[in-house]
């Protein structure tokens, strides 16, 4: 090398390492100090540190709202979904605003079985059926079946409220099965076996007890596809009784439920879980019995918890980390 001497391997390989450890250094630094600190770096090093993108924690921030936002609907949508109770036709069971989470994949593992609280939709059974939608303005139904939804999804992960279309009770009868009230004893009977309801039924009721205007004496063999449903506070509940002059004789279809409320989760002092009345546990009322396919189904609200709170901890790791390191680059 003219006018000086040729550097060995070992000294290229030592300036090298220099240069890549002040290169980490910089990008653990503040704008200053990182600039400041690459002056003295190689050219192809301060074009490479130039060139990285430095992300803020505001740009990432709606990014990470908008990923919990969208794992959160899907879970909601498919999995697990929260309601409010607006009324007192299940009390002492559910009281007026309780919040319950409603398991929407149980019954893809078992049957529906007496004892269950469910949530349904009553359109075409309970309720008349939607009318078409008869709005020509284009923008509108666009409106309506993109953003109106959207907002509706948004709105719903608070919980939804019972109402209107949707409904919430006891499943007394599945099909197949016969069911009347009451025996001399003033028992509701499942297949010819009474039920014994002290302990969900409301203070003071009895089986038969009905609102003014429902006969509370019935007798009913529910037919293939449909469930017979009562509410826990008989006096006030307009339930299955109720409803003998819809389509259905009161029945409501198995493919409107929504799924089995599981679990009170507001307010914190009526925390519960909503297990089945060992009433129902006599031999002869579920004839059906046992699950259709699959594990047990108490496991899937927390097999559904953990496939929500691993992506969500992830991000929230994230963003945590992405927050300290740009502390310290202000320090």
């Amino acid at each position: 090398m003219p006018g000086g001497v040729e550097p060995d391997s070992a000294t290229v390989l030592f300036d090298q390492q220099q240069a890549r450890q002040r290169l980490i250094q910089g990008r653990s630094r503040g704008p200053g100090q990182h600039s400041k600190a690459s002056a003295g770096w190689p050219r192809f090093l301060r074009a490479a540190a130039a060139a990285r993108p430095r992300r803020s924690l505001v740009r990432e921030l709606p990014v990470l709202v908008l990923f919990a936002l969208v794992i959160a609907m899907v879970v909601k949508t498919f999995v697990i979904q929260a309601f409010v109770i607006p009324s007192g036709s299940m009390q002492n069971t559910l009281a007026i605003d309780d919040k319950i989470l409603v398991n929407k994949l149980v019954y893809d593992f078992r049957a529906i079985k007496p004892g269950d609280v469910i949530v349904f939709n009553g359109d075409g059974s309970w309720n008349a059926p939607p009318p078409p939608d008869s709005n020509s303005n284009l923008l509108a139904r666009l409106f309506d079946d993109t953003v109106r939804r959207a907002l509706d999804s948004v709105g719903g992960l608070f919980g939804t409220p019972v109402g209107q279309t949707d409904y919430v009770k006891r499943v007394i009868g599945v099909p197949g099965d016969h069911v009347s009230c009451c025996t001399a004893q003033g028992l509701l009977t499942v297949n010819g076996v009474p039920l014994h309801e002290q302990s969900y039924l409301f203070p003071g009721d009895q089986a038969g007890s009905a609102p003014e205007g429902i006969q509370g004496y019935f007798s009913v063999t529910v037919p293939a596809g449909y469930l017979w449903v009562l509410g826990d506070h008989r006096g006030v509940s307009d339930d299955s009784r109720g409803h003998r002059a819809d389509p259905g004789n009161g029945m409501i279809p198995e493919n409107k439920v929504i799924g089995r409320a599981f679990l009170i989760v507001w307010p914190p002092s009526r925390w519960r879980i909503l297990p089945i009345p060992a009433t129902f546990d006599q031999p002869g009322v579920d004839q059906a019995g046992g699950n259709q396919a699959g594990g047990p189904p108490t496991a899937l609200p927390m097999a559904a918890g953990v496939a929500g709170a691993v992506p969500l901890t992830w991000l929230e790791r994230r963003a945590r980390r992405s927050f300290r390191v740009r502390i310290r680059g202000r320090r």
